[in-house]
């Protein structure tokens, strides 16, 4: 079984870019080489601000949906509320 995530970047304007990947580590890597999403190739530097585990990538796509539809203010809630 693969270990599967879901994280948050903060990029350099400040937005914030939601993803989910099966190496963490790695991805967070190529989004910094701009090699990652059209999204944040354009906003670099990123900074990891928020992960989460998942047994499968099922459950990941899922919460990565569901954090895709919060707003910023509760992203931004949720990235504060493990600080």
């Amino acid at each position: 079984m693969e270990m599967c995530y879901i994280y948050i970047l903060e990029c350099s304007d400040k937005t914030l870019y939601t993803g989910w990947t099966n190496n963490l580590e790695k991805r967070i890597e190529t989004h910094s080489k701009g090699k990652g999403a059209k999204y944040t190739r354009a906003r670099l530097p990123v900074k990891l601000v928020y992960f989460e585990k998942y047994n499968d990538k099922i459950s990941a796509q899922k919460r990565e949906y569901e954090i895709k539809q919060m707003s910023r203010k509760e992203k931004l809630k949720l990235i504060n509320d493990i600080s």
